[in-house]
């Protein structure tokens, strides 16, 4: 089956900027309209984070574009991230914006077309898997079940030591539903603590899930407490998802018949 075999794909004209979702990281893992994006793109504006086999799937002679966002590295401003797109627009590219995951979760997606909406420039959402729940999944740990949760918190890693975020984590502690953590190495300890002080147990269950889909890839089952001394005691830091709560447990009731990803 090739692209030719899905005659309703859209066309992607000049001058439009498409949003395009690349999930967790393994290529299989795109859908059909994200690899259709890639093959007619123009330019290819790209997160760091989005997977080294998934941008050789672009058409030959795409102009790659790095426009990374790293917590707590040299990054692109988002306001230059948005020039670049507004620009590019303008001069008559096809102008694909590849974020690992799903461009609307904790991808500041909004930002972008925020600013395309306001410079008049046309735009398409291609959504991706998102990466918390999609790691959560392939490692064996169901975002729902019926004999644990209703509901599941995503929730971005963001600044665990002023008052008021912490006062923000001990409110979702008090929620009691697990929560999935984006982008929290850097602040694992403070927010782990947090938890703890909204109310959430230490032997909460919680697991580490580095670089899912790569050759990267480390699962560490570990309580809510245990957190941030199991990251350091496996050398594990970003990219990672970290689940909290009842869910997190269930994975080991799967693992002699799970079959691993890669």
């Amino acid at each position: 089956m090739t692209l030719d075999d899905f005659p309703d794909l859209p066309a992607f004209p000049p001058g439009e900027v498409w949003l395009v979702g690349a999930g967790p990281g393994d290529p299989r893992l795109l859908t059909v309209l994200a690899v259709h994006a890639l093959s007619q793109a123009d330019d290819i504006v790209h997160d760091a984070l989005v997977d080294s086999r998934i941008l050789p799937l672009a058409r030959r002679g795409v102009e790659l574009i790095a426009a990374g966002k790293r917590g707590g590295r040299p990054s692109s401003h988002q306001s230059d991230i948005n020039q670049v797109l507004i620009e590019r627009a303008r001069l008559g590219r096809r102008v694909v914006r590849l974020k690992g995951g799903d461009p609307f979760v904790f991808g500041r997606g909004w930002d972008e077309v925020s600013a395309l909406t306001e410079a008049g420039i046309r735009f398409r959402i291609v959504p991706g898997l998102t990466s918390g729940l999609t790691a959560a999944a392939l490692a064996g740990i169901p975002a729902t079940s019926r004999d644990t949760n209703h509901a599941v918190v995503l929730a971005a890693g963001h600044r665990a030591e002023d008052e008021r975020s912490i006062a923000d984590w001990a409110a979702l502690a008090r929620l009691g539903q697990p929560i999935v953590l984006y982008m929290p190495m850097t602040r694992l300890a403070g927010i782990t603590a947090a938890l703890e002080q909204g109310g959430l147990a230490a032997n909460t269950p919680a697991a580490l899930i580095h670089g899912a889909t790569t050759a990267e890839e480390k699962v560490v089952d570990s309580s809510l407490g245990s957190l941030a001394t199991d990251a350091a005691r496996h050398g594990i830091g970003s990219p990672c998802i970290v689940v909290i709560g009842a869910i997190a447990a269930l994975r080991k009731q799967l693992l002699a018949s799970l079959v691993p990803w890669r």
